[in-house]
């Protein structure tokens, strides 16, 4: 019944039945104007779409959390899509630098926030690694989070040390079924630990894996023939590549890569199955609404196929990519389950 109408019915009713006590006709006709405003609100939120809240969004600054130190690649896309969406939206859209224990700080910090989309964040494939190779984590990447869109792609080559007598991913894997061979990594359970691993695995061979702090030392170790060969990003590797002090044999993508035509895929080399790329996404809160996570996803994708933002990604060592957010959450699952696979295998566990 309308707030007006509840009204006028319990004056009627309290004039009717008061029998000349003033006090309590004042109780009733308080008692009536509250649940008459209580009905009010209630027929005023019915009658509210449901696109009613986003057509107003963002009403105030959007926090893009990055859980990874400044100057990195998830900072720099991170950035670049925040100042286009700032200048389309006319509200600010600030980023935060939460790094910590492998990108788990910042992705924790939200999901405990309010799934209102005022916050935000960017994973990585790196955090997926993470599900699969950490015993515990504070939140479930499939679960807790709310996808947007896979924002970019990174492609990955397989360099070895020239001096390495091979040419080819088949000649690789021949020489270690009759040699020990070795490879590097940024750190156990990190990307290329598992892209070695996933080489191990699909070739049928046993390897060494080499641990450093960071993919840059374990680069330099193979162009000095400390190590064999490492699966790192072909932005980082091509300028060396190039200079003839790592020679490139495939790249790790499902499809070649625009940066390195030339380049074979790991599974035209002769792997079938070995595909790792890296990725980075938007995410929000669980349960922000979905009016929400749709606008944001339209506008996301707009500025990430604008001309310029591609180039600057594609310097940047990324393609654009602009999924939906199922396409997207299915990304994320598949990659779950297939480091956990793998993981599982290979027996890595982060405590």
């Amino acid at each position: 019944m309308p707030g007006d109408d509840v009204l006028k019915f319990l004056c009627i009713f309290v004039r009717w039945n008061n029998n000349g006590n003033t006090k309590m006709l004042q109780r009733c006709l308080i008692a009536a104007a509250v649940i008459a405003a209580s009905a009010t609100v209630e027929v005023r939120a019915a009658q509210v779409s449901p696109d009613t809240a986003v057509d107003s969004y963002p009403a105030k600054p959007v926090r893009l959390v990055v859980p990874f130190a400044p100057g990195a690649g998830t900072d720099i896309t991170a950035r670049t899509i925040a100042l286009k969406l700032a200048s389309s939206w006319g509200q600010p859209v600030v980023v935060d630098n939460r790094p910590g224990a492998a990108g788990t700080v910042g992705v924790d910090l939200v999901v405990r926030s309010a799934p209102d989309g005022y916050t935000l964040s960017m994973i990585t494939s790196t955090h997926a690694i993470n599900s699969s190779a950490y015993t515990k984590l504070p939140y479930d990447l499939v679960r807790d989070l709310s996808p947007i869109t896979q924002a970019t792609m990174q492609v990955s080559v397989l360099v070895v040390n020239p001096a390495l007598p091979v040419k080819s991913v088949k000649e690789l894997i021949a020489l270690a079924k009759t040699r020990p061979l070795d490879y590097g990594s940024s750190g156990t359970g990190g990307f290329s630990h598992l892209a070695g691993a996933l080489l191990a695995q699909l070739g049928g061979i046993e390897m060494t894996h080499v641990p450093y702090k960071g993919g840059a030392p374990a680069l330099t170790e193979v162009m000095g023939g400390q190590i064999h060969m490492i699966v790192q990003t072909l932005l980082q590797a091509q300028p060396h590549i190039k200079s003839g002090r790592l020679r490139a044999l495939a790249v790790t993508s499902g499809k070649r890569s625009r940066a390195a035509p030339e380049l074979p895929t790991m599974i035209e080399a002769g792997v079938p199955g070995y595909e790792v790329t890296g990725w980075y996404g938007v995410v929000a809160p669980p349960k922000t609404p979905q009016p929400i996570i749709t606008r944001l996803n339209r506008e996301i994708v707009k500025v990430l196929h604008a001309q310029e933002i591609r180039e600057r990604l594609a310097a940047a060592g990324s393609e654009v990519v602009g999924s939906s957010p199922e396409q997207f959450r299915a990304h994320v699952k598949s990659e779950v389950s297939k480091w956990s696979k793998l993981a599982k295998q290979a027996g890595i566990r982060i405590e």
